[in-house]
């Protein structure tokens, strides 16, 4: 079973749990506190990969690191040092985060551009696409790319809206050779 697939089960479950209980908000903040840990210290996640340090050792500093966080997030960080996943916990974390917005109407898009959108060219992108995708929000997430010669490109999940010159120009080559 790939990493991935691993990562969305763990989420899935953690989710449940917390729709279970009532937690949703709770597990997401502190999950997003873990996710910032593990990413922004590289000797952190060393230290729980490492081999031939025991697992009990590595459940004793995730519970010295993590300490006040709720058992169930606990629990799933522990599961995960069992079964030697420390490194998808990232990626646990971002499917968390995609079934809470799931289920809250949410969306994410992240927008391809040749330059920072201003506020009002972000919010257009959202009025559009919230009617567009039938989602209560939006999140746009810019990301400058260099390579945008002009207009935008909006990836939302696995879709791609390809707005800029380049797609348009590549689709209008498509068109002339499929018509000849």
């Amino acid at each position: 079973m790939s990493k991935a697939n691993v990562a969305k089960r763990y989420a899935e479950a953690l989710f449940q749990i917390g729709v279970e209980k009532e937690t949703i908000d709770f597990f997401d903040t502190e999950l997003q506190t873990v996710k910032e840990v593990f990413e922004s210290n590289e000797s952190f996640l060393k230290f729980l990969q490492h081999p031939k340090v025991d697992a009990d050792e590595k459940k004793q500093l995730l519970n010295k690191a993590f300490a006040g966080f709720s058992k169930d997030v606990l629990h799933t960080l522990s599961l995960l040092v069992d079964r030697h996943n420390e490194a998808i916990v990232p990626e646990v974390v971002d499917y968390f985060q995609t079934f809470v917005f799931e289920s809250k109407g949410i969306k994410q898009a992240t927008v391809y551009s040749v330059r920072e959108l201003s506020e009002a060219e972000i919010k257009q992108i959202q009025q559009v696409f919230t009617k567009k995708l039938n989602v209560q929000t939006l999140k746009v997430n810019n990301q400058v790319d260099p390579s945008v010669i002009g207009g935008v490109k909006i990836k939302v999940g696995n879709t791609v809206y390809d707005g800029t010159i380049q797609g348009k120009l590549e689709r209008l080559e498509r068109n002339i050779v499929t018509a000849n």
